[in-house]
């Protein structure tokens, strides 16, 4: 148990802290790679999807059920699946436009004289993008870290592709801060801080979910992580990769992302 436990907080923050890669990304490269990244964006929409609805729902729905019985167990699975769905949809709301991390930035905006940089207007826009950011890590930390406490393999896929997707919410924090004030160190600073709510959720799942984990508990949140995850695939993670799109990259990665998640549930078998 304490090595899950260890295991579940380290996949979460490892995924978390993948937004610091996004900002390195940004200060020590030139140009974006583009099909790379709309593939490793597609790979893991591919790999959320799938684990979601073949995985996650199902084991849910078998915790549920077991617990409930065959209809009422059914009915939470699905309330608790598009509860999650609304959840996320609802922090997408409430979040200022100016602060949208779904918005592409690329490496090559970071280039051109410091001189003509330094642009305030810029500071609000990005510290609304990290506000932005922080707050969607929040329940992707408690979706990793309830994963891998349950199922270690599991939870090394979805902290795989949840650190995957918050590479370029990297660079969307630390291109308009770096604009904003021309200091690469406090763009990388707040880039990597955004970072930190994933662990946190982690935390707060384990100091207010896990007493209370049974059956029925575990079936709920299983549920809400499978609603969350497909929500972010589909508002997220294929609308960003195509907008990096070069030729059909960003769907050979939803395939590629399908296709490893489906060899290694069957190896597990």
């Amino acid at each position: 148990m304490t090595e899950n436990l260890l295991l579940a907080f380290g996949l979460t923050l490892m995924a978390g802290l993948a937004t610091g890669i996004g900002s390195i990304l940004a200060f020590f490269t030139s140009t974006t790679n583009t099909k790379f990244l709309s593939f490793a964006l597609g790979f893991s929409a591919g790999v959320m999807i799938y684990v979601s609805m073949v995985e996650i729902f199902v084991k849910a729905q078998d915790a549920l059920v077991s617990a409930m019985g065959v209809k009422l167990g059914n009915w939470i699975t699905v309330a608790g699946f598009f509860g999650g769905m609304l959840l996320i949809a609802m922090i997408d709301k409430l979040i200022p436009k100016q602060g949208n991390p779904h918005e592409i930035k690329k490496v090559e905006e970071m280039s051109g004289p410091v001189k003509d940089l330094k642009d305030p207007a810029l500071l609000k826009m990005g510290t609304f993008t990290a506000l932005a950011i922080a707050i969607h890590n929040f329940p992707e930390g408690i979706a990793t870290f309830t994963s891998a406490l349950h199922d270690p393999g599991l939870g090394i896929a979805i902290a795989v592709a949840i650190a995957i997707h918050n590479i370029p919410e990297g660079i969307a924090v630390s291109v308009p801060v770096y604009f904003a004030t021309g200091d690469r160190k406090k763009a990388f600073k707040l880039s990597f801080l955004s970072g930190l709510s994933e662990p946190l959720g982690a935390v707060v799942a384990f100091l207010f979910l896990m007493p209370y984990l049974n059956d029925v508990m575990f079936g709920i949140i299983f549920s809400a992580v499978a609603g969350i995850m497909i929500f972010i695939s589909l508002d997220e993670l294929l609308p960003a990769a195509k907008k990096y799109e070069e030729a059909h990259s960003s769907i050979y990665g939803v395939i590629g992302g399908m296709a490893v998640m489906a060899l290694s549930l069957l190896l597990f078998i």
